[in-house]
């Protein structure tokens, strides 16, 4: 039995496997919301979110409070963004199109907090509680 290709294999993946592990770092018992992509639309501007929960039980709903700010840093609008459903450890995509609002002048999305957090397993802080918030655009994301 020839065995150099297995080995290939074997060493090829480790190689691999560690550099895919390191970018999904654990989050811990919070909620993780990035702004993933900003992009502009008839309608306004569409806002795509990557949420992921690390808590160990379901959030059945989570509404987020949100403040957008122009880019002069003026409030252009609160709003509310229903996550809907999130179950543990499962990355979600969330998107929202807000209307009237061209995408170059979103500044800042400031996360007030949670309207509504429906995680009877966890408590009603786990939706709040050590939120995370980062951005992959150049619209800055603080919860």
């Amino acid at each position: 039995m020839n065995l150099k290709p297995a080995l290939i294999c074997a060493t090829l993946c480790s190689a691999v496997l560690p550099a895919f592990a390191a970018d999904e770092t654990p989050i811990g018992a919070a909620v993780s919301v990035e702004l993933n992509t900003v992009k502009p639309s008839e309608d306004g501007c569409i806002l795509s979110f990557l949420v992921v929960n690390g808590h160990p039980g379901p959030i059945d709903k989570v509404v987020y409070e949100t403040v957008l700010f122009d880019s002069t840093g003026q409030v252009d609008r609160l709003t509310l963004f229903d996550f809907g459903t999130l179950p543990p450890a499962r990355p979600r995509v969330r998107q929202f199109t807000i209307s009237g609002l061209a995408c170059e002048g979103l500044g800042k999305i400031l996360i007030n907090g949670a309207s509504t957090c429906d995680a009877p397993d966890l408590g009603p802080a786990a939706c709040e509680a050590g939120l995370l918030t980062g951005s992959r655009t150049n619209v800055e994301v603080q919860g």
